[in-house]
């Protein structure tokens, strides 16, 4: 017997509807790319968001289509959130921070017909473009007076387009597994990874998000949007935000400590999410500005995740801004709340050291996420908080599959393997002990050590390479690369360096390169990075130009 219950498919259009209806006076303030603020409410949202569905149709977008996104968080990153996927189209947001040839490889993958960009990345869609043989339509994501040029490119001005359109769109009514959004990760060695959103997974999943035991969004919030809309949905706050109705901050390309402070302090924020790295830096600004004080602040909770937070910075947000924090894991393919770290009643009587304890853990799995441990052979392991395996998740927001790519990622229960190495306690809370690839997590953006290996063999001196993870007080882990040249080889490290600048990322590079005579290895051969790190995790160089 089924229910006698409407059944309605669960769109994203309906978040920003609902916002418009209930919230219609809410303001979205955004920090521009062009510099000035500017100010508009949810329903002024909605209606750009039905221009810019329109204006993908005027285009030629149709159900299925990739646009594609290169661009900060801004109002008008946040209307082709709603506007495109509403439509029925797929939002592919692209983390401008990759490396050209990734971000020409994930271009190429999703076949994106339109690419938007801010202004900043001009530079970089010049350096694409003649390669890019999908996309038809290249927009700048600006006013007429601050248009770039690209030889050769034809661009459209976004804003000249927009006034064109219509704000008069019947959002169309689809199957909610349609596929919402795209979002590549680089987490693992290899080549960029298309993880597939649908709209049943992001609305259930922003549901969670804002939830009271999650990071508790709601009406009265004003949520200041750190953590990058290319960067797996913004971890869902932008959809949560338009569920709850909560007043948007959105900072523009400034992620510096100036303006994070200024714009909280000024718009009276009190909840944010970030990347430690982010924190560090409010933290830096505060420090060098005696007369400023996170007590000035209305923040109520901070949302911390992408690397674990020191506790250093865990006590200090909850001395001096009075705020509770709240640490999250997941990836993008976890959409990405995984878990959640709030305190149960119990621990109400336990004292501060036992509580902090607590807190330093990622997190408690959330209702709709199973999380389980196997050993090496695949056996399932006990949450007794002793036992470290290898970590697997299963539920209705995390990835089956990769967008493109026929392999089965799954086991035999569903269960997707995260990667990484934890234990789980009997209270449910999950702590990382490792990660089963060496993969370096810096301000909280994936390093691929074998990657970066692989770059340095390239180069004809290099008998040898690798990479580890050294602590650094800004960016939480750094690459540090140890060498063994060949036999009558001589090689410096600026010599090196300008290879590795060749091909790979900028933010990638080895922040110190050491030489040896050679590096220790298993019984089978490979690297024995466990050593390497025993002599050089406590390694600390001088900042590499």
């Amino acid at each position: 017997m089924l229910g006698l219950m409407q059944d309605r498919p669960l769109l994203i259009s309906s978040l920003i509807e609902h916002a418009a209806q209930f919230h219609g006076d809410t303001e979205i303030v955004t920090r521009s790319v062009e510099g000035p603020i500017r100010r508009m409410n949810y329903r002024q949202l909605r209606d750009r968001s039905k221009q810019a569905a329109n204006l993908m149709a005027g285009l030629g977008v149709v159900e299925g289509d990739r646009v594609a996104t290169l661009a900060w968080n801004t109002d008008r990153h946040l209307e082709l959130y709603y506007g495109v996927s509403g439509s029925g189209a797929v939002l592919h947001t692209v983390n401008p921070r990759l490396f050209a040839e990734q971000v020409d490889y994930i271009l190429d993958h999703a076949e994106d017909k339109v690419l938007l960009f801010d202004l900043d990345f001009a530079p970089l869609v010049a350096e694409l473009a003649p390669r890019l043989k999908h996309v038809t339509h290249f927009i700048v994501l600006t006013d007429r007076a601050h248009m770039p040029e690209i030889e050769g490119v034809d661009l459209l001005c976004y804003e000249e387009l927009m006034a064109e359109q219509s704000a008069d769109y019947e959002w169309p009514v689809f199957d909610e597994r349609t596929a919402s959004s795209l979002c590549y990760t680089s987490g693992t060695t290899g080549n960029p990874k298309g993880v597939l959103y649908s709209h049943r997974s992001t609305v259930l999943h922003s549901l969670i998000a804002m939830a009271p035991d999650s990071f508790g969004v709601r009406a009265r919030s004003v949520l200041l949007l750190v953590v990058p809309m290319f960067h797996a949905n913004a971890w869902g706050m932008p959809y949560a935000a338009a569920i709850a109705g909560a007043k948007v901050v959105l900072p523009g390309p400034r992620l510096d400590g100036e303006n994070i402070y200024s714009l909280m302090r000024d718009e009276r924020v009190t909840f944010s999410q970030a990347v430690p790295t982010v924190w560090l830096m409010l933290f830096q600004y505060l420090d060098a500005h005696a007369d400023l004080s996170g007590e000035a602040l209305c923040l109520d909770t901070i949302g911390i995740g992408g690397s674990a937070p020191p506790r250093a910075m865990i006590r200090r947000m909850e001395d001096e801004f009075g705020v509770e924090v709240v640490q999250g894991w997941g990836m993008t393919e976890t959409s990405p709340l995984g878990v959640a770290n709030r305190w149960l009643p119990k621990h109400d009587a336990l004292d501060d050291e036992a509580r902090e304890a607590v807190k330093i853990k990622q997190g408690r799995g959330i209702w709709g996420v199973e999380l389980k441990l196997v050993d090496d052979e695949g056996n399932t392991l006990a949450h007794d908080g002793e036992q470290a395996g290898h970590l697997y998740i299963r539920g209705p927001w995390i990835a089956s599959g990769y967008y493109g790519r026929d392999d089965n990622v799954l086991d035999a229960e569903g269960y997707f393997p995260t990667g990484d190495i934890a234990t789980i306690d009997r209270d449910g809370y999950l702590q990382l002990v490792d990660r089963a690839k060496d993969v370096i997590k810096s301000g909280g953006e994936w390093i691929s050590s074998q990657d970066l290996e692989g770059a340095a063999f390239s180069h004809p001196g290099v008998a040898e390479a690798a990479v580890i993870a050294i602590a650094d007080e800004k960016w939480q882990e750094r690459p540090l690369m140890i060498v063994v040249p060949k036999p009558g080889a001589t090689i410096t490290v600026d010599e090196l360096m300008t290879h590795l600048k060749e091909r790979v990322a900028k933010w990638w590079l080895p922040d110190d390169i050491v030489f040896v005579d050679e590096l220790p290895h298993t019984a089978t051969g490979k690297l024995l990075k466990t050593k390497l790190r025993d002599q050089f995790g406590g390694h600390r160089p001088g900042k590499v130009v």
